[in-house]
């Protein structure tokens, strides 16, 4: 990988770090990283507009690097990379105001429209139907996966008639401005990801609350203390708190690991932490529910409000 890097980069490495299908090396005090492009090609011109966007606001935008060729997308190995290098403090943390804030400064336009992420309740259900699909054609080994499996499309399902109902009965307001978001956002949110361009989507504010707490939970975080603190400092409506809920109740925590095992990228023991919180988790989406109802009369889940506590 070091003469590839060199050929396409004139860069001189002397040492270069594998993280599974991530490259890492250090060059004159700066860290890069070489990683897999798991974006759309048609989105990167977005990605760009975005990133220069939010440097011209003065904001620490990771940057994205050219090769010698003039592009951003490098082949190697049959697969396309980008060369991506991190500015500061990459272990920086940002908490649940600075998620808000960094949305806030910008909003979707027409020259980003690739970055926009709509139709959760389709994308939630084709992936649901694969999932499925997978499981009866590549399954038949994973015990720990087929123990779980049928629970967790269970909320997955939930959720997707929640988005179905609030669709059916609530419109987007002025309040719901479609707003710069990250693919996933995890607990601790560190700057690594957090400013990284490859990260960047467009969709409503709550869409990173939302992965923020469900992550901030499963980490052993007070998530329904950060719920509060957010509701009573931001105003949403009903629409967004509707979809917020929605969000809470779709288990990405556990679909997200259950694809990389597929991949053979994680072991399927990753799974257990997650799956042993379960009940506790159900209790989150209980008091979730209450908390913001203090808001906004939003829908109820029976089953979930008559488990006992």
């Amino acid at each position: 990988m070091k003469e590839t890097l060199n050929y396409y980069y004139n860069l001189t490495i002397s040492e270069v770090e594998k993280w599974g299908n991530i490259y890492r090396f250090n060059l004159h005090d700066d860290q890069f990283y070489f990683v897999p492009l798991k974006r759309n090609n048609s989105e990167l011109n977005d990605l760009l507009e975005v990133t220069k966007e939010l440097k011209m606001k003065g904001l620490p935008v990771h940057d994205l690097i050219l090769n010698r060729f003039n592009s951003l997308i490098t082949n190697v190995y049959n697969t396309n990379y980008i060369l991506l290098k991190p500015l500061g403090n990459i272990y920086e943390e940002y908490d649940l105001n600075s998620i808000v804030n960094l949305s806030h400064s910008l909003t979707l336009t027409e020259n980003k429209s690739q970055l926009y992420r709509i139709s959760w309740n389709k994308l939630w259900s084709d992936k649901i139907d694969y999932f499925e699909y997978q499981i009866r054609e590549l399954g038949k080994d994973k015990t720990i996966i087929l123990n779980s499996f049928s629970y967790y499309i269970g909320l997955g399902e939930n959720a997707i008639c929640y988005v179905n109902s609030t669709l059916i009965n609530y419109k987007p307001t002025s309040l719901d401005k479609v707003s710069l978001s990250h693919r996933r956002i995890k607990y601790p949110n560190y700057k690594l990801n957090f400013f990284n361009p490859l990260s960047f989507i467009f969709d409503l504010e709550i869409r990173d609350i939302a992965e923020y707490l469900k992550s901030a939970f499963f980490a052993g975080e007070n998530a329904l203390s950060y719920l509060s603190s957010i509701l009573k400092h931001n105003k949403y409506s009903i629409y967004s708190l509707q979809l917020l809920y929605a969000r809470l109740l779709y288990p990405t925590y556990y679909f997200d690991l259950y694809e990389e095992i597929m991949n053979n990228d994680l072991e399927e023991e990753t799974l257990i932490p997650i799956i042993e919180k379960s009940e506790a988790y159900e209790t989150f989406l209980k008091d979730a529910y209450y908390e913001i109802s203090r808001y906004a009369p939003i829908e109820r889940v029976e089953w979930l409000l008559k488990k006992e506590s």
